[in-house]
C-alpha cells in the first residue's frame, strides 16, 4: 500500500482490475486504490505474471503492506527472487504501445463510465501517466457534454464509517498530526509584519488577473526566498538523519471542508515566479477539491505553508508536516492602528494592513534564534515587496 499523502496511514483497496493468472504489462493498473483523499490505481511495477493477490477487494490495511506478487516475465516459478512486490505507484517504463495499449491502459472503471455517460474515449485527452485515461477525465468530459451541470453518480466509495464515529480521512489527519506531535519538539514563533506593500501589489495585480485576490503567492514567493537565506528550514528530519534540501517542494495545505485537508506540493517551487505560485496554487487546490490529486502530488515536499487567514483566523499554532522540520501560518491581514515613524523621524499612529506570520518548528533540528531570524526574513521581505 503506497503512501498517498501526508496523512494517509491505510488505504482500501476498492477493486482488482487483473486476476491471479493474468498476464501483466508494466505501468498496467492492477487495482484501486482509496484512501479518502486520493483514488487511484496502482500500476504494475514490471511485466509478468500475477501470480498472487494478498489484499482482498474492500480490505483496508495500513500504508506499507503488500498488495501482490508478480512474477517476472520469462522467469514465472522461479522462486522469489522472480517475484516483484506491488506496493507502490512510480515505477517509470516504457508505455505499451500499439493495439495492446486501448485494453491494458484503460481500466474496467474507465470503460464502465465511458459507456454510462455516452462518453467517446478517443476524444478524451488522458491526465494520467503517458496520457492514461482516468476516471476523473470520464466524468469531466462526461459533465462537459451536459453543459457542464454536475452528474448525479453513484460512487464505491464512502468518506464516512458509521454513524457517531470519524471518518477514515479524520482518523488519518488525528493520526499524522498526533504522531507529528509525539515526534517533534514542537515550537512556534510569530512575528507581525505590515502588509502593506503587498496590498498595493495585490491590488495593482487584481487588475491584471495575475495574482487572483489573495496574498499567499506573494508570501510563499517570500517564504521560498527567505529558505535561500536560512536552508536550514528547508529540511526533513527522519529519525536521527537531517537532511537539507537543495529545491524548494512546498507543500500547500487545502481545506476540504468536512472532508478533513491535503497537502498537495508544487515541485521546484523555488524556481517560479508569483505569477506562477498563484496559478500553480488555484490548480492544485481546485483539483484538490475533485479528488484529481495523482500519488506524486502529495508527497516529497521539504516546507509547507498553511493559510488559515484566509477564513478570517489572527493566530494559530500549526502542526509540522512530517517529516519536515518547519511549518508557515499565514494569518488574515487586517487593518490596525501602528506606530510609525515618518520621514521626519517622528512618531505618528497610522492605519496598516497587519498580519501574524506563525513559524512552527522542531527544536530537535533548528533553535529559537533560527526560526525568528527566518521569520525576521520573510517579514522585510514583505514590508519591502516591490514586485
Amino acid at each position: 500500500m503506497p503512501q498517498l499523502g501526508v496523512s494517509v496511514v491505510e488505504g482500501t483497496v476498492i477493486r482488482w482490475l487483473v486476476a491471479e493468472g493474468d498476464e501483466v504489462a508494466a505501468d498496467q493498473p492492477l487495482c484501486e486504490v482509496d484512501t479518502d483523499k486520493i483514488v487511484t490505481d496502482i500500476p504494475s511495477p514490471a511485466n509478468g505474471t500475477l501470480q498472487e493477490i494478498l489484499v482482498d477487494q474492500g480490505e483496508t490495511v495500513e500504508v506499507g503492506t503488500l498488495l501482490a506478487l508478480i512474477a517476472h516475465a520469462g522467469r514465472a516459478g522461479g522462486g522469489e527472487d522472480a517475484r516483484a512486490p506491488v506496493a507502490r505507484p512510480g515505477c517509470a517504463h516504457p508505455e505499451p504501445t500499439g493495439p495492446a495499449r486501448s485494453s491494458a491502459w484503460l481500466s474496467p472503471v474507465v470503460q464502465r463510465l465511458a459507456a454510462e455517460h455516452g462518453v467517446d474515449l478517443s476524444s478524451v485527452t488522458g491526465t494520467g501517466r503517458d496520457g492514461r485515461i482516468r476516471k476523473q477525465d470520464v466524468l469531466a468530459a462526461a459533465t462537459h457534454a451536459n453543459g457542464d451541470r454536475p452528474l448525479h453518480t453513484e460512487s464505491p466509495y464512502t468518506a464516512a464509517d458509521a454513524p457517531g464515529q470519524l471518518s477514515r480521512m479524520r482518523r488519518a489527519i488525528g493520526a499524522h498530526m498526533k504522531r507529528s506531535l509525539d515526534t517533534a519538539a514542537t515550537c512556534t514563533t510569530w512575528m507581525e509584519a505590515d502588509m502593506t506593500r503587498v496590498e498595493q501589489a495585490r491590488r495593482g495585480a487584481k487588475a491584471s488577473s495575475l495574482l487572483g485576490v489573495t496574498p499567499l503567492p506573494i508570501v510563499a514567493r517570500a517564504a521560498i526566498d527567505a529558505l535561500a537565506e536560512h536552508p536550514a528550514l528547508n529540511a526533513t528530519l527522519e529519525g536521527d538523519r537531517y537532511t537539507r534540501h537543495e529545491a524548494v517542494h512546498l507543500g500547500v495545505a487545502v481545506s476540504l471542508g468536512e472532508d478533513g485537508l491535503i497537502v498537495p506540493v508544487i515541485r521546484d517551487a523555488h524556481t517560479l515566479t508569483v505569477e506562477q505560485l498563484g496559478v500553480a496554487i488555484r490548480e492544485l487546490a481546485r483539483r484538490a477539491r475533485k479528488q484529481q490529486l495523482t500519488p506524486d502530488e502529495v508527497r516529497g515536499g521539504t516546507f509547507t505553508i498553511t493559510n488559515p487567514g484566509q477564513f478570517g483566523s489572527l493566530m494559530a499554532t500549526p502542526v509540522i508536516n512530517q517529516p519536515q522540520v518547519a511549518i508557515l501560518d499565514l494569518e488574515a491581514v487586517v487593518k490596525r492602528a501602528i506606530v510609525v515613524t515618518d520621514d521626519d523621524g517622528n512618531d505618528v499612529i497610522e492605519i496598516r494592513p497587519q498580519t501574524i506570520l506563525g513559524l512552527s518548528w522542531d527544536h530537535r533540528a533548528l533553535d529559537g534564534a533560527q526560526a525568528a531570524q527566518y521569520l525576521g526574513a520573510v517579514r522585510r521581505r514583505l514590508e519591502r515587496w516591490d514586485g
